[in-house]
């Protein structure tokens, strides 16, 4: 015992001086807050938009803050917070760091106290979400601009959320087999209680274009312990009203249109079993308007948003759902609200007063 305490002190004492370094190298996801030592920047676990930030004096303590995780004393207590580690592992780690040898790829961002024995493939899952997110580039990045100009394609405007991240050359696979390498827009899908879960990715052409395979729009496989029924792709910081979405760019252009705080699910199902966090008090569903169905015959869209407005009432929370006037055009399978931002701009959208009304209505 007396052994392993001289080794944790002496290890803290060849770190000092040398933090930013050494969270940069073990925790990636930590690298923009540790460039702008001191100021505010969104968390690494749950997102957001300016929660975290480390210390002024990181490189002598390695410490940080966040508004709604907690304090990190020093650079042991953020690296066994993001990395999930124990005290002994992170010793390890930093003390291999600071010599030079090999470490262990960082764990993909989990909540304090889960299990991570899982199976071999959930270990597999981790180190290629790890991974991929580890290799992710801001949008601002003077390498990003495939994505910048793939959301200008879309009719978005070129300042997006901090959320969404650029990789600039991501596999894609089918029947397990690699078809090619493409730009790619990540966005982390986040569980019920703001855990990272898996990635979402958009794959794209060096010009801006849908990359030319048969699912541009993918997820990633998630670990099994991890939920992702009733998550989200938290783009943007909530308030106590929430605006809610199946597509990413839909949600972008709600938010542009309208300046609501609104988060993506990804697909229907998600938006039909999303649970708000703690504190939101009303949603509005800003709905896919989709063809009738045999499966769906109100239409995918539709059915999904009244399924969660209903269960959302259920639960004591204000909600209401709108779909796209527009007609849906011969040949497509449905419109949505980016749809309606492209034709008729913020002008095709509900007024903030009528909003109000809506939510007042059971669905």
């Amino acid at each position: 015992m007396m052994k392993y305490e001289y080794q944790a002190s002496r290890v803290k004492d060849d770190a000092r001086g040398r933090w930013q370094r050494v969270l940069s190298d073990l925790a990636p996801a930590l690298q923009d807050a540790v460039a702008k030592r001191g100021k505010h920047v969104p968390c690494p676990v749950h997102g957001g938009r300016d929660g975290f930030r480390v210390f002024p004096d990181v490189s002598e303590t390695g410490g940080g803050v966040c508004n709604t995780c907690g304090y990190f004393v020093d650079g042991f207590s953020l690296l066994m917070w993001i990395n999930g580690w124990d005290f002994g592992q992170t010793i390890r780690e930093v003390a291999q760091q600071l010599a030079g040898a090999p470490t262990s790829s960082v764990p993909w961002s989990t909540s304090p106290g889960v299990d991570r024995s899982g199976s071999p493939d959930d270990t597999t899952r981790r180190e290629q979400l790890n991974r991929t997110w580890r290799e992710s580039l801001p949008l601002t990045h003077r390498e990003a601009e495939p994505a910048r100009l793939y959301l200008a394609r879309r009719g978005l405007a070129a300042r997006v959320p901090e959320a969404l991240r650029f990789h600039p050359d991501l596999g894609y696979y089918a029947d397990q087999r690699l078809v090619g390498r493409y730009p790619a827009i990540l966005a982390q899908v986040t569980g019920q209680g703001g855990d990272a879960v898996t990635l979402h990715r958009t794959y794209l052409t060096v010009d801006g274009q849908k990359a030319p395979v048969d699912a541009p729009k993918k997820l990633m496989r998630h670990p099994t312990a991890k939920q992702l029924t009733g998550g989200a792709i938290r783009l943007v910081e909530p308030g106590s009203r929430l605006a809610v979405t199946e597509g990413i760019e839909t949600a972008l252009a709600v938010i542009e249109a309208t300046g609501l705080p609104t988060w993506a699910t990804g697909n229907a199902h998600l938006l039909e079993t999303f649970v708000p966090p703690p504190g939101v008090r009303q949603v509005l569903v800003f709905a896919d308007k989709d063809r009738p169905s045999r499966q769906h015959p109100s239409g995918h869209g539709q059915e999904a948003a009244r399924g969660l407005v209903t269960r959302l009432w259920a639960m004591g929370i204000r909600a209401g759902a709108i779909a796209p006037g527009l007609d849906i055009p011969d040949g497509s399978k449905g419109v949505d609200w980016l749809d309606v931002f492209n034709r008729l701009g913020p002008a095709g959208f509900p007024a903030l007063g009528s909003v109000d009304t809506l939510l007042t209505r059971a669905a």
